[in-house]
């Protein structure tokens, strides 16, 4: 097996099916339960060379918008550089004084925190439905067979409609009941609060790149976005697994909440690398949509998630993606010259990574490949 992080790991249509029949009948991640045995089940041994191992710590900036809020020229153009300079080199960095509230970033962790501390019975209300990227998952046993990360998910989907649109409370009510109406109220204004940043840093990336300030602003303005809340309970063998696998996210742009557990990994110059959680600060990482929009200017984020023996961690991660029918096309000029990907759409893409493809490191690659094999064929027939 080829342990380059950078590898190409696809599984066919058939390979896919055939894990998630092994997995709807196999492991149930049941916390309470596999961590009082002596060892790990074997789903969830990763293969050597993805192991934890030590590492240095990531040199990242930390992004101060709070000028670039106020309209402060020198602070700005500091945050331009800073956000061009990690973004052309590995897709991360993270962003303080975002003007997202403290007090509701710890309310929704602590709802988070709730739900998952329920009974796992109860948990399984909300299970993800098969094709769906919305509800409960243990380790996506439900999809995966081998590689299996340890950790929970709960996704949902959040998008403006107007009229005071209750997406998230309404999500909340109809699969938990009326006990967790607080829960989707606070959920669905940290939604809000980061739907509201996503836009404050997709002008800040337009202005880097050199495009017209309002171009991503606009084109995202309105996005349907997907809120994941991670949870990552303590492992008694730690060195084995992962909490998530290596990977770059297919979405456009990754607004993550830390708490201050270490765990979160960055692969870049040839290591992994440590993010240290800084407080009040949010991370945000490029994904593999925006890395199209950029025209491969600006880099996805290989990153991964690794457990410990004694300590849970959290993380709520809210992943900006563009309407489902907009066309993936960088903006005209430089970047719209020689182009690196074909034209295509958010739901082609979606739908790519979950009936063909188990997300991985060179997922966007993968894709094209599959996107120009497809189109093909349909020209042949």
């Amino acid at each position: 097996m080829d342990c380059n992080p950078t590898s190409i790991l696809l599984r066919t249509p058939l390979d896919l099916n055939k894990e998630r029949d092994a997995g709807a009948g196999g492991v149930v991640f049941n916390s309470s339960v596999l961590g009082n045995q002596a060892s790990i089940p074997k789903a969830f041994i990763w293969p050597q060379c993805h192991r934890p191992a030590t590492i240095d710590d990531l040199d990242a900036p930390v992004v101060d918008l709070g000028g670039f809020l106020r309209g402060d020229e020198a602070s700005t153009a500091r945050a331009v550089e800073y956000v061009r300079a990690a973004c052309s080199t590995h897709g991360f960095f993270q962003v303080a004084n975002h003007g997202v509230d403290a007090s509701l970033a710890r309310e929704a962790m602590d709802c988070v925190d709730g739900f998952f501390k329920l009974p796992l019975c109860h948990k399984l209300r909300a299970r993800r439905k098969p094709g769906s990227v919305w509800g409960y998952t243990g380790a996506h046993a439900d999809r995966f067979s081998s590689e299996l990360p340890w950790k929970e998910t709960l996704s949902f989907g959040y998008h403006e409609a107007g009229g005071g649109d209750r997406v998230v409370v309404d999500y909340f009510a109809s699969i938990l009941g009326p006990d967790f109406d607080r829960t989707g109220l606070v959920l669905q204004r940290y939604c809000e609060a980061m739907k509201k940043l996503s836009l404050v840093i997709m002008e800040l990336l337009a202005i880097s790149l050199g495009v017209e300030r309002s171009h991503y602003r606009d084109f995202f303005e309105d996005s349907c976005s997907i809120m994941r809340c991670n949870y990552y309970p303590p492992c008694q063998e730690p060195e084995l697994t992962l909490g998530t696998g290596p990977h770059c996210d297919p979405t456009s742009l990754t607004i993550l909440q830390q708490d201050q557990v270490e765990g979160l990994e960055v692969f870049s110059a040839n290591k992994w690398r440590s993010v240290r959680p800084i407080r009040d600060a949010l991370v945000i990482n490029i994904g593999d949509t925006f890395m199209a929009l950029s025209n491969g200017r600006y880099k996805s984020c290989l990153h991964r998630a690794v457990v410990n023996r004694h300590r849970e961690r959290k993380s709520l991660a809210f992943f900006v993606c563009p309407r489902e029918d907009r066309t993936i096309r960088p903006p005209p000029g430089d970047l719209g010259g020689s182009r690196l990907y074909p034209d295509f759409t958010w739901a082609e893409f979606m739908q790519f990574t979950q009936r063909h493809y188990r997300s991985d490191t060179r997922t966007l690659h993968s894709f094209t490949n599959w996107l120009s094999s497809s189109n093909s064929l349909r020209q042949s027939t």
